[in-house]
């Protein structure tokens, strides 16, 4: 069987289950890609070759025992170089952290293992998933496997590249202002930020308390909640995490959208933020497949994008310095440029701001929630543009060409899903949103317009 590294989440572990595939044949075909091509790519800053092997024998072997676990059992995994793993380094991309080994694996890392995945790596991220793609680093950054001279986008940029490469069947990332989303959007995959305390955060290292998601990213929706199946799970050492009932997220998959309200978010992309022709041609393209799969599409109306995007920034760069503030003063050499200003920025934040943005995002979570009761998902481009130039992200060209902020704003549940390729053949995309903790409704439409568009049979070509 060629290119297995290309195979989903769902179709290598159906073939897996029936014994047609072997974890380790799998894994060898996930490594040999990444030897292969991830000299130029850079998606890992550590190969875990000898122990990604010994897990996928045991796998082997526990299914050959009759042992199968579930849909992630044997399953090559990549995690953004946030998620602490026991006895392996964990660096945040950062030469502060380059010899931090922890003691313990992230809750979601545990949750992984318990499942029967094998762990590839640690991946790519900008440093501590807020320094922008950046070249002073102690490894280079990731690259957009569609372009290699365009970016990932981040900060889950080595997870983006990664699974759109071949390099890892699913990935973990994180997203705080839309760092599952906008990899997700750029690299041409899915990518599910859940909603606010679904998933543990316990083990990650954070950058801003009260905005931080962890989040599956795949090649497809049915793969995101495959993984989601397995990640959400009550903590009760993270005190924001949510003890609520998980509903079978692959179960609820097809059966058409007949009843489901779609809202359109026409003015982020007319009016608050231009938008890129192609990008919104795709979009309509959308809608039309989603009133033909029997959903209805009204638009509605949100505050300005810029309010969420103001709330949110105001929120993390004060959080991200409460977290950073003492290693700032004692070693600022350590960061590299783009994060230290970006870090340090929330030094200037008058705690009154901070205050009064909690209060903003008070009122932004009511206005969501009344809009809600009249549609069931929300949807709106996930970029503005296809990818750009590396190193021209968000911030350091002051140009923002993400809708991502709103959703981490309000804790709401969002996907990105590839909805289109531009004249040059480069992913577009779409977001969908939806109700707190109502995941499943936001995954079924995210696999349903992937099927009915017929996007995911295209890959980049490296």
């Amino acid at each position: 069987m060629s290119d297995l590294h290309h195979l989903t989440i769902a179709d290598a572990s159906a073939l897996i289950r029936e014994k047609k595939l072997s974890p380790l044949e799998l894994t060898g075909a996930v490594l040999d890609r990444i030897h292969a091509i991830d000299g130029t790519l850079n998606a890992y800053l550590l190969l875990l070759e000898e122990q990604a092997l010994a897990e996928a024998g045991q796998a082997e072997s526990e299914i050959m025992a009759g042992g199968w676990k579930g849909p992630l059992h044997g399953i090559p995994i990549g995690l953004k170089d946030i998620y602490n793993t026991a006895g392996i380094r964990t660096t945040g991309h950062s030469a502060l952290f380059a010899d931090h080994v922890p003691a313990e694996d992230a809750f979601t890392v545990t949750r992984l293992r318990q499942a029967g995945a094998v762990i590839t790596g640690k991946l790519s991220t900008w440093e501590f998933a807020i320094g922008g793609t950046s070249f002073d680093l102690p490894w280079p950054p990731a690259r957009n496997p569609w372009d290699l001279s365009l970016d990932p986008s981040g900060s889950s940029s080595g997870s983006g590249a990664g699974v759109a490469a071949g390099l890892c069947l699913g990935a973990m990332g994180s997203d705080t202002g839309g760092s599952i989303r906008g990899p997700a959007a750029w690299c041409g995959i899915a990518g599910h930020k859940p909603t606010y305390g679904l998933l543990s955060r316990r083990g990650i290292l954070p950058l801003s308390f009260s905005l931080d998601h962890a989040g599956p990213m795949c090649w497809t929706a049915e793969d995101c909640a495959l993984m989601l199946q397995v990640l959400a799970a009550h903590d009760p050492k993270d005190p924001a995490s949510a003890s609520v009932a998980v509903p079978d997220y692959a179960a609820g998959l097809g059966g058409g959208l007949k009843g489901v309200r779609v809202g359109v978010v026409r003015h982020f992309f007319e009016t608050d933020l231009l938008t890129d022709p192609e990008t919104v041609l795709a979009l309509e393209t959308s809608l039309k497949a989603l009133a033909e799969l029997g959903a209805t599409v009204s638009d509605v109306r949100l505050a300005p994008f810029g309010v969420y995007a103001d709330v949110g920034s105001l929120i993390s760069r004060s959080e991200s310095f409460a977290i950073h503030q003492h290693w700032l003063r004692a070693t600022p050499e350590k960061y590299g440029a783009f994060g230290r200003h970006r870090l340090m920025a929330g030094a200037f934040v008058a705690a009154a701001d901070y205050i009064n943005a909690l209060r903003k995002r008070t009122e932004l979570i009511a206005g969501l929630a009344e809009v809600m009761t009249t549609v069931d998902v929300l949807v709106f481009p996930t970029a503005r543009c296809p990818a750009r130039p590396i190193g021209e992200d968000s911030m350091a060209s002051g140009f923002q060409p993400f809708f991502n902020r709103a959703f981490n704003v309000t804790g709401s549940p969002a996907i990105s899903v590839c909805n289109g390729f531009s004249e040059k053949g480069l992913p577009l995309a779409l977001q969908i949103g939806g109700r707190p903790f109502e995941d499943g409704l936001v995954l079924k439409v995210g696999d349903a317009l992937e099927r009915a568009l017929g996007t995911r049979g295209r890959r980049p070509k490296l």
